[in-house]
């Protein structure tokens, strides 16, 4: 009796726990959540987290002596050659952590997708886009095994050499660009172009000219190989092909919010590059800068006090902090340091401003010096004219008060022809002017060009050891941490991980 009534019971319980499982695991999922990303939107994301942020004001434009700050503390890097591993880190971890994710995700689902053949090779062209700008910023990196950690468990990535990382860049950037077909399905939610394989393929091409002229003094005969292919590709042809981020409201300029969110009083135009543009009557100056003068604090920068004519902009110098720099201060008259010249964040560096990544001017300038290189065929001074006047035109993306005459770039242009002899200089220091607050590009052209000319910062106590200028920045306390085997390989293939450590293509 016993028996029958201990099975009877444990029937009941198996019976009951099986009532209790059925359905426990849809119960369990929640009916909101996505369980599977359009890797079209993750393309999008990867190309809106590509615009420069605030961090590229410390270092990139602060060596190409564009912007600098006199404050240190969480501001101290390039305005004081110092290596701020807080600063550094900013391009590793934006495109790590983001862009390189999502984009190894992209290529990997869509690769043997025969409907989603654009989207595939959209992808790769980004996925150079982002290692290129990783590459010239650190150097040795990791990039076949990169972004691999959700796909293949891979938290430890190999770094390549950059001769590698480059090769393969080049060989991607020229597949992708002319495996792109109008006649399969467009990527019509695409934010970049909205789908347009045409301009898809120009910012390949354009993309791969940029590439190829990097190698300009470690490999001449390849980046003559690869500037032909760019040309006979097709590459950029107007300013309607430039590869720029709208900002809106929701999705602000990173650079302006932080200038608009109470940094602005920290940062200052360049006294080098404030006398260039107004030595040379360049009415970009004017479309630029703004000039609070007599502020006596970052809170007195008031628009009561803003002035915007060329005539009266002053840039800071550098070599100073804070504390010194009231000899300066002194010296030019000024009410205080809050008195200097500044990028008007009312303007170029709104809210709603436009971020600029690769452009029909900056393609110009290139293709100019390709033909003087004797890499391409063409008319050098007239690609050089261009190229100056597209930049100039640009300034209109930024609003009717930042848009410059027709009169005036005419009148520019005519006064600044490409003189021979001088002409890597002269498209070199346009480079620069045309890469304001492109701040990864302009500093990767400086070092490849070694032009504008420009002094040292003579700031004491730099961190610098070797050169007068930063070369590369350094690898991050994280990855020297998480994946210290690799970084050490990575260190002792390409030299100590300093400042001042050339990578490879910066051949002196």
């Amino acid at each position: 009796m016993k028996k029958a009534l201990h099975i009877l019971i444990s029937g009941i319980c198996i019976m009951a726990m099986d009532a209790c499982d059925s359905g426990f695991d849809e119960m369990n999922i929640n009916p909101i959540a996505l369980t599977a990303v359009n890797p079209a939107y993750q393309l999008n994301t990867t190309i809106v987290n590509s615009a420069p942020v605030y961090g590229n004001l410390s270092y990139e434009t602060t060596i190409v002596k564009q912007m600098i700050t006199p404050f240190s503390g969480q501001g101290s890097a390039a305005n004081f050659n110092q290596d701020n591993r807080g600063v550094t880190s900013g391009n590793w971890n934006t495109y790590y952590r983001t862009i390189i994710k999502e984009l190894a995700d992209v290529v990997a689902k869509t690769k043997d997708d025969a409907s989603r053949t654009n989207l595939y090779h959209m992808a790769r062209i980004w996925k150079a886009y982002a290692f290129m700008v990783l590459s010239d910023t650190y150097g040795n990196i990791p990039y076949a095994e990169a972004g691999s950690g959700f796909l293949t468990g891979n938290t430890t990535p190999a770094y390549d050499n950059q001769e590698a990382i480059y090769n393969d860049i080049l060989t991607e950037l020229d597949a992708a660009s002319n495996a792109l077909d109008a006649s399969k399905t467009a990527v019509s939610s695409d934010v970049l172009y909205g789908g347009d394989v045409l301009k898809w393929k120009k910012l390949g091409n354009s993309l791969l000219l940029r590439g190829a002229m990097r190698l300009s003094k470690i490999n001449p005969a390849k980046a003559a190989e690869y500037v032909a292919k760019a040309v006979a590709g097709g590459v950029m042809q107007s300013n309607q092909d430039n590869a720029v981020i709208r900002h809106t409201a929701s999705f602000t300029n990173p650079v302006g919010s932080s200038l608009n969110g109470g940094q602005s009083a920290f940062y200052y135009l360049d006294e080098e590059f404030v006398t260039y543009l107004s030595t040379n009557n360049d009415p970009r100056l004017g479309a630029i800068a703004v000039r609070y003068v007599g502020a006596q604090s970052g809170a007195d920068q008031v628009e009561a006090k803003a002035n915007r004519s060329v005539a009266v902009q002053i840039g800071m110098p550098q070599g100073y902090d804070n504390t010194t720099i009231s000899a300066d201060v002194a010296a030019k008259k000024l009410a205080s340091l809050w008195d200097y010249s500044q990028l008007d964040r009312t303007r170029m560096a709104g809210l709603t401003a436009p971020s600029f990544l690769v452009t029909y001017a900056q393609t110009q300038l290139l293709l100019a010096e390709a033909v003087v290189r004797k890499w391409t065929t063409g008319d050098a001074a007239a690609l050089y004219a261009e190229g100056i006047k597209a930049h100039m035109q640009q300034f209109a993306m930024y609003g009717a008060s930042t848009a410059i005459g027709d009169a005036a770039i005419a009148s520019y242009v005519s006064a600044h022809p490409l003189h021979a002899g001088k002409e890597l200089e002269e498209i070199n220091t346009q480079y620069w002017v045309a890469s304001f607050l492109i701040g990864p590009e302009a500093f990767a052209n400086f070092r490849r060009s070694g032009f504008p000319v420009l002094k040292p910062n003579p700031y004491p106590g730099s961190d610098l050891k070797t050169e007068p200028f930063i070369r590369r920045l350094t690898y991050t306390d994280a990855e020297l941490n998480v994946n210290h085997d690799n970084v050490q390989k990575a260190i002792a293939a390409q030299g100590p991980d300093l400042l001042d450590t050339r990578v490879w293509w910066d051949k002196k």
